[in-house]
């Protein structure tokens, strides 16, 4: 397994059991919240939350949408959990470069503050591609600072015991996607949030 993957394993699974009241639990509550308000479901789709944690962000999309859920993380006891809480729903303990799912199935991607965590985000927009549907949708919500800030705080980000890789911009995550056949909808950008909507050729 690679590095940054251990550590994010390692790190989310001594979060996991009660995660919703740590502060990364707290932190990535707006990035759930604006997700939820951005995406536009069809009643019945199939909907992948790609390091979905708990499976609050899923859960919360149902709320507002009967939908198919699925979730993978990195994380055995994140999956343990959001299996116990939403049977309803398909987990499995996966990293972002090798999806378990058949081509052609999902309808929309989710990603919620976790893209700066994935080690090889080529090999997940290669992986995005090959589940989502034709014209299937693809929603990062990932932290956002200024170039100068993102300039400084890079090279120590892979310090970081949680797995943290790197900090993009709006413009470097769309560029990896457009790469394997994806456009770029759409880019919102609420304070230290940021969510680039892409959506497959």
């Amino acid at each position: 397994m690679n590095r940054s993957n251990e550590k994010s394993r390692a790190a989310y699974d001594k979060k996991a059991d009660d995660y919703d009241n740590t502060p990364d639990g707290r932190f990535t509550r707006k990035f759930k919240h604006l997700l939820v308000s951005e995406i536009r479901l069809n009643p019945g789709c199939n909907v992948l939350d790609v390091a979905c944690g708990n499976g609050s962000l899923l859960a919360a999309m149902n709320k507002q949408t009967p939908m198919k859920g699925f979730g993978v993380d990195i994380s055995g006891q994140m999956i343990k959990n959001a299996s116990v809480n939403h049977p309803a729903m398909e987990f499995h303990v996966a990293g972002c470069e090798a999806l378990p799912f058949q081509n052609n199935t999902m309808d929309i991607i989710t990603v919620c503050a976790a893209y700066h965590h994935f080690p090889d985000t080529a090999a997940f927009a290669g992986e995005a591609e090959r589940v989502l549907v034709p014209k299937g949708k693809l929603y990062i919500a990932e932290i956002y600072l200024p170039s100068v800030l993102r300039w400084i705080c890079n090279p120590f980000v892979p310090l970081s015991n949680a797995g943290d890789v790197r900090l993009y911009s709006p413009k470097e995550i769309a560029n990896n996607f457009k790469t394997f056949g994806f456009e770029e909808t759409d880019v919102k950008i609420s304070d230290h949030i940021q969510i680039v909507s892409l959506q497959k050729l």
